[in-house]
């Protein structure tokens, strides 16, 4: 898998100081639209970025699969797409395979070959696993033990498209106009300790969590190796994965909700916590003790998605910008209100959330934010 980092950038550098970009929108109500919008707010933040990484994910972009696995995944030679193949015959039952559409765009070049493949688990196959450890599994050993292959998507009616470019190059490349979806995230990139590679752009995913990120986490050891302990495997060469992970970890295994998994990430300071009610207090001081070793430091702007949600969130001081806007149904968040403004020139709400305090929004409830905020 680590071969993969051979596919380079056309700039030849590794780290250019510059800042990340994020923008993604949600209609609550479920309604589909397509990533025109999002190919243009984010293409609006072109200065934040260097050309070494942009991506999207969208959800409910499969209709005709929605019930299947959707496997993105990235070859550098058709050795390791056969071998790449033959596992998932072996192991799980190929649906449908087809190369993932592109198109010739200026910016792209060197680009691996991109195929997905919709699957499903048998009970036979996947024996004393539940469906979704056994396709973490699945995907852990391709990305680990075979060469030249990264599984860089693989949830249910949704995809990841990324790449080593300027994000609007890499929404056209993929043409994701011609997708439409409920829920839409997307990312500009330059690498902040870490090459820039096709697989290290953002977003990040496992399952159908995803991860888009502007910042730098600092405490990516500590957090590597406490996820390492419930048999994660981090190999793509950035800080950002041990956030979809811990997500995967907490939310989906552990079953905390938004807001406790948020106090884990963003905890309150020690000085706080010892001035809450007694009850609060204890709750706290549990979860630092539990997944003290999930605590990210560094300043942080991220955007988490799975199915049927988006939440935005920062570190618990602000050290990386983040607005968020509501128009009827839809819920926007981004690095620079213009960038909303542009796609959605009317608001009903536009404001600033209070740091380490996550902002939802749901296809099961209204859009759910903080009672402190600051209105723009």
């Amino acid at each position: 898998m680590r071969d993969l980092t051979r596919v380079s950038n056309s700039h030849s550098d590794s780290k250019v100081i510059d800042a990340c970009s994020l923008f993604g929108v949600m209609d609550t109500s479920g309604g589909r639209f397509s990533g025109e919008d999002l190919i243009t707010a984010i293409g609006s933040m072109h200065d934040r970025g260097n050309g070494l990484g942009g991506g999207f994910a969208a959800y409910g972009i499969y209709p005709d699969f929605a019930d299947d696995y959707a496997f993105h995944i990235m070859f550098l030679s058709q050795k390791a797409k056969t071998e790449t193949e033959c596992f998932l015959e072996k192991f799980l039952n190929v649906k449908h395979k087809e190369e993932v559409p592109i198109r010739d765009q200026k910016g792209i070049v060197n680009p691996p070959i991109v195929w997905r493949y919709f699957v499903s688990i048998s009970a036979e196959k996947r024996g004393q696993f539940s469906e979704e450890d056994y396709v973490v599994d699945r995907v852990m050993y391709i990305n680990t033990c075979i060469d030249d292959a990264f599984v860089f998507s693989s949830g249910k009616n949704m995809g990841v498209f990324k790449g080593v470019g300027y994000p609007e190059d890499i929404g056209r490349f993929f043409r994701l106009e011609e997708y439409e979806g409920y829920l839409w995230t997307s990312h500009g990139r330059f690498p902040t300790n870490t090459k820039g590679w096709w697989g290290g752009a953002h977003p990040f995913s496992l399952l159908d969590w995803t991860v888009v990120h502007n910042g730098e986490i600092s405490s990516y050891g500590i957090n590597k190796r406490f996820l390492e302990q419930y048999g994660y495997q981090c190999t793509m060469e950035t800080d950002t994965e041990v956030i979809a992970y811990g997500v995967d970890l907490l939310m989906r295994k552990h079953g905390l909700s938004v807001e406790m998994a948020a106090k884990v990430f963003s905890a309150p300071l020690w000085s706080q916590i010892a001035r809450m009610p007694e009850a609060e207090r204890k709750i706290m001081i549990t979860l630092r003790q539990i997944y003290g070793g999930l605590l990210l430091n560094g300043p942080f702007t991220v955007i988490i998605a799975h199915t049927g949600e988006m939440i935005g969130m920062t570190d618990r001081i602000r050290l990386r910008p983040m607005v968020v806007g509501e128009y009827r149904s839809k819920l926007f968040i981004s690095s620079e209100e213009s960038a909303i403004r542009l796609v959605q020139p009317e608001l009903d709400k536009v404001w600033l959330p209070v740091g380490g305090v996550p902002v939802i929004g749901s296809l099961k409830n209204p859009i759910k934010a903080q009672k402190e905020a600051t209105t723009c």
